[in-house]
């Protein structure tokens, strides 16, 4: 093992090393590349270079793709499937099963730009941090420009995370408003209810609920000043008391 590993970046050239790590982590590369496919479908949609037509379809495709992912995803944390209520209760926790429902309650409804953001954020950060990998794998120095970028995004992840939570909390209402306007199933609301939940008790990413508490206290405070009409203060506090009231107990 010790010989080729020498041998193969003298006989692969510099991408030797790259392809061998690649091929070592079957499951982690085929992710890298679902995830890959998930930004460029969804930077199509958000982009439509090619129409409006096409960029629906690339709607559909980047949901598709990153219900594959999160699958592989799921696959990976728990290898043993089995038809029982306590594998999905442990099923449930993980983030990955969050987003494979995610993309299974938007794939075919109407398309959402706010929807696509955090299939696209998510992808792309994941796919950023294999992608480093493979740079340390085909050589230490390779593609200096290219790691600039990915050390960017890496310093500006908690930002990114806190924006996806927030596209998260505010799906919720546009569901609301797309079942009045014709344009969303009665069920999605409901469904995406109970998604919103498990991203808040998520044990992984507590982004979510983070931020639901910063928006609680960026809403007090502005109400609570003497400017502030009270019967839109009243209609506030009613809103934060029901909403509160709903939230799940965080796991």
């Amino acid at each position: 093992m010790a010989d080729s590993t020498q041998n193969g970046p003298m006989q692969g050239g510099a991408g030797g090393g790259a392809v061998q790590f690649m091929m070592s982590n079957k499951l982690e590369t085929a992710m890298w590349i679902s995830r890959l496919f998930t930004v460029y479908c969804s930077a199509l949609f958000v982009l439509p270079l090619l129409g409006l037509h096409e960029g629906a379809s690339f709607y559909q495709r980047a949901l598709l793709a990153n219900a594959l992912t999160s699958a592989l995803r799921l696959h990976q944390r728990l290898p043993h499937f089995q038809l029982s209520r306590a594998f999905l209760a442990q099923a449930l926790l993980e983030d990955s099963c969050h987003y494979l429902l995610y993309s299974l309650i938007f794939v075919n409804s109407y398309p959402v730009t706010m929807s696509i953001f955090p299939v696209l954020l998510f992808s792309l950060l994941h796919a950023a941090t294999y992608t480093k990998k493979v740079l340390d794998a085909r050589s230490s120095n390779s593609l200096p420009f290219l790691r600039n970028l990915l050390e960017k995004l890496s310093a500006n992840q908690q930002n990114i995370l806190k924006f996806i939570a927030c596209n998260e909390i505010f799906l919720m209402p546009a569901t609301v408003f797309m079942l009045f306007s014709g344009q969303g199933s009665l069920l999605q609301p409901f469904i995406y209810y109970r998604f919103l939940t498990l991203r808040y008790s998520s044990r992984r990413n507590p982004y979510c609920r983070t931020l639901f508490t910063e928006l609680r206290i960026v809403v007090e405070h502005l109400i609570m000043k003497p400017s502030c009409p009270v019967f839109v203060r009243r209609l506030c506090l009613s809103s934060i008391s029901f909403i509160s009231r709903l939230a799940p107990t965080a796991a």
